[in-house]
């Protein structure tokens, strides 16, 4: 995700790039390959983006972006979406974006949240499922592990019918090792919350195993913990979540091309907000 830093304003063109992130993003883009016949000039790296982030921002259809923006056209914008996911753009943005609030010591180690997001899908394609809240159509599940300052660290894709307590473990795995300060790189909570529905003994011993103090509630027990209390920051990062619209409906039959998209999402909210976070089901 694009932390640390917003996509322009959240005004009229959301999807228009700062300098100062531009400059961040322009290293990390792969060179283009030599024109093997003549044609139009290549739309700029730039204006693709802007295209790729219209798209996001508004829930367009590829082939009905407008080419008098200037941005090319919906399959160009589409293309570079591909390759730079390919080249792992996003990933390492991401690295680059989270050493900074590490190295301002915005980062909060102490908790954890997990939440997932029901993502309603038209196609079928990999990571799709017959959803259980949606009267078993396809869709898939977007899960998001966030800091205790609201900040994301990793989002993952999963078919709508996966438990989601299956997916607690892999995606404290998929944090990425972020420096930013001196001494080894850090990928680890302290503690990550939890409500019920990822009550079971099975998952909490695999996050003991990891050397990370589980807290999550007890079906039928009252937790005693003030989760509830917490509720809110969570909730304000799923909703600036699927605020982009080309999230809150997969469109995409490629998996690929999906999460690429959710990679890309820049955030609505600080990264240095000062709430704590909570791991939620629906």
């Amino acid at each position: 995700m694009l932390v640390g830093l917003s996509v322009g304003k959240r005004g009229s063109r959301p999807w228009i790039v700062s300098d100062e992130l531009w400059s961040l993003i322009e290293p990390l883009l792969p060179e283009p390959g030599p024109k093997l016949v003549a044609g139009r000039p290549r739309v700029p790296d730039r204006q693709a983006l802007y295209g790729i982030l219209f798209v996001l921002h508004t829930g367009i259809q590829w082939e009905y972006l407008p080419r008098e923006l200037g941005f090319g056209s919906g399959m160009t914008c589409w293309r570079r979406l591909a390759a730079w996911n390919e080249a792992n753009v996003w990933d390492r943005l991401h690295l680059v974006l989270l050493a900074k609030p590490r190295a301002a010591k915005q980062l909060d180690w102490s908790r954890a949240g997990k939440r997932f997001l029901p993502c309603p899908g038209r196609p079928t394609g990999p990571k799709s499922g017959p959803s259980p809240v949606d009267r078993a159509r396809p869709g898939s599940k977007h899960h998001l592990l966030i800091d205790g300052q609201d900040t994301p660290l990793a989002v993952s894709l999963t078919g709508g019918n996966r438990g989601d307590v299956t997916h607690l473990t892999p995606l404290l795995a998929k944090i990425p090792p972020i420096q930013g300060l001196a001494g080894h790189p850090r990928r680890r909570h302290d503690v990550p919350l939890g409500d019920r529905g990822y009550d079971h003994d099975k998952y909490r011993r695999l996050v003991w195993a990891q050397g990370i103090k589980p807290v999550i509630a007890r079906r039928g027990i009252p937790h005693g913990s003030g989760l509830g209390a917490q509720r809110s920051v969570v909730e304000r990062t799923i909703a600036s979540f699927h605020g982009f619209r080309h999230l809150r409906i997969r469109w995409e039959r490629r998996d690929d091309i999906h999460e690429a998209f959710s990679s890309a999402s820049p955030p609505a909210s600080s990264p240095t907000a000062t709430s704590n976070t909570l791991v939620r089901t629906s």
